[in-house]
């Protein structure tokens, strides 16, 4: 379980951290998930944990959204208005240093685009194009993981590459 953990933590955390958008409310939610699954599934077959995973992450994200929901409405009630620093998750990723320095500008405002775009699409859009594609989850294993049926999988995926092509059109070589 640890090993798989261990694998794991890192595209959760980016999954997380692209429906929040803040770093702590994601490790959080990262943590909260691993607890879980480890509380309540560990006796479970090892090749269940990535879709009992991920089924968790999932449901922490949409109540983490669901109380955003409640406290937004309570802070513009209030005229709260906290801005919070947001981190990138793809600035995390180390430079290739032999790269020449205009090709690491172009994958620095690439990933700063992708970032961008992957953050403006709604949610379930983003969450099945990063289960599909970050962590190469199955239509079958999406819909399982999402609770939806498997024609919802395809058709956010298919609206999330649209919108996503749409947006990313000035990079392409």
């Amino acid at each position: 379980m640890q090993q798989f953990l261990s694998d794991i933590e890192g595209r959760a955390f980016s999954i997380a951290q692209f429906a929040t958008g803040n770093r702590d409310d994601a490790l959080d939610i990262v943590q909260d998930t691993m607890m879980k699954l480890v509380q309540s599934y560990s006796t479970h077959e090892q090749s269940s944990w990535k879709p009992l995973f991920y089924s968790i992450l999932q449901s922490r994200i949409l109540d983490w959204h669901r109380r955003q929901s409640v406290r937004n409405r309570f802070r513009s009630w209030l005229h709260w208005d906290e801005e919070e620093e947001t981190e990138n998750p793809l600035e995390q990723v180390a430079d290739a240093p032999q790269a020449a320095p205009d090709v690491q500008l172009q994958d620095v405002q690439f990933g700063a685009d992708l970032n961008h775009a992957l953050g403006q699409l709604p949610l379930r859009q983003q969450q099945v194009f990063l289960l599909r594609v970050w962590e190469g989850l199955d239509i079958i294993e999406t819909a399982a993981t999402m609770q939806c049926s498997q024609s919802s999988v395809k058709t956010h995926y298919s609206r999330a590459l649209e919108k996503l092509k749409l947006q990313l059109e000035g990079h392409r070589s």
